[in-house]
């Protein structure tokens, strides 16, 4: 099949490989136009454009979906499918372009988590179970009809960056799977429940405040969801410190949010015990774990 491939992050890379690499023809790889990235002024492509000009694919770069000479592009180049991964939500004038429609890989089990943060989301709320979920798209957030999906266990010590290296690899088989079925037509698609569905917004600053008056599962929950980026955070006598890693500590009579040296370990009070901080960064520090932060320090009061 004729395919148009449609990402930016570097979650979508394996996906473009792994459909390079097949029979089907990737006739140009969509991604958003180039930014001014990092501390430097020069501006940078996205991950997967780089990546596709390595591959020697052709690059649409696209800011306005809606506009009429995108859609001309896209139509001249007669697809037979767009492949979506981390992309944009498309305007009902682009998926109506492709012969057959158009697919996204989304890295949870829809209908739970619709939305831009379903990795993150799982982790914070303490899934033990996630996945990958290849669909045809509609004109709504992660509503369409489901052609396969894929299931994988969430460690209890697992991050984030842990499940999105692993989900990536995971979805980019399960997309080329997907797309080889749709190729013979040998599928049954199911539609999805929305009474069963969950939102995975994007996450903003209050979404990582972490609170230390929960429990202490909630709690490390929160950090490692949210690790390494955009990061959970406590404040200290008005200044962020960050929190990268965590697990439960030993009983202590403290209150929620205060903080015991005890050991050489950070400990921090929860609703129901504490929490030990195993990796953090300090206002102008560098990120590193506990014992290297104690070596020269001695943080006293409550995180608020």
């Amino acid at each position: 099949m004729k395919i148009v491939f449609m990402g930016s992050p570097e979650f979508a890379i394996p996906s473009l490989e792994k459909l390079h690499s097949s029979s089907h023809t990737i006739s140009a790889v969509v991604s958003n136009v180039d930014k001014r990235r990092g501390r430097g002024k020069s501006l940078s492509p996205t991950p997967v454009k780089a990546r596709a000009i390595e591959l020697g694919l052709p690059v649409i770069e696209v800011e306005d979906l809606k506009s009429e000479e995108f859609a001309n592009q896209l139509k001249a180049l007669e697809p037979d499918l767009l492949v979506v991964v981390a992309f944009r939500v498309l305007p009902k004038s682009v998926l109506e372009i492709p012969k057959i429609g158009s697919v996204n890989l989304h890295a949870s089990l829809l209908p739970k988590y619709r939305g831009a943060a379903p990795i993150h989301w799982a982790i914070m709320n303490g899934e033990e179970k996630t996945g990958c979920t290849i669909f045809f798209l509609d004109e709504l957030v992660d509503t369409g009809n489901i052609i396969l999906q894929k299931e994988t266990d969430i460690g209890w010590e697992e991050t984030t960056g842990d499940l999105y290296e692993r989900l990536r690899m995971m979805g980019s088989d399960a997309l080329l799977d997907a797309v080889n079925l749709i190729e013979t037509g040998d599928y049954t698609l199911l539609s999805q429940n929305d009474a069963e569905a969950s939102p995975a917004p994007k996450l903003f600053k209050e979404h990582c405040h972490t609170n230390f008056a929960r429990s202490v599962d909630e709690v490390h929950n929160h950090i490692r969801g949210l690790c390494p980026f955009p990061t959970a955070f406590g404040m200290l006598e008005g200044e962020r410190v960050n929190f990268y890693q965590a697990k439960p500590g030993p009983d202590a009579n403290i209150d929620a949010g205060e903080i015991l040296i005890k050991d050489d370990k950070m400990l921090v009070g929860c609703s129901n015990g504490t929490i030990e901080i195993l990796e953090l960064q300090f206002p102008g520090k560098r990120r590193m774990n506990t014992a290297q932060f104690l070596a020269g320090n001695y943080p006293t009061g409550r995180f608020n």
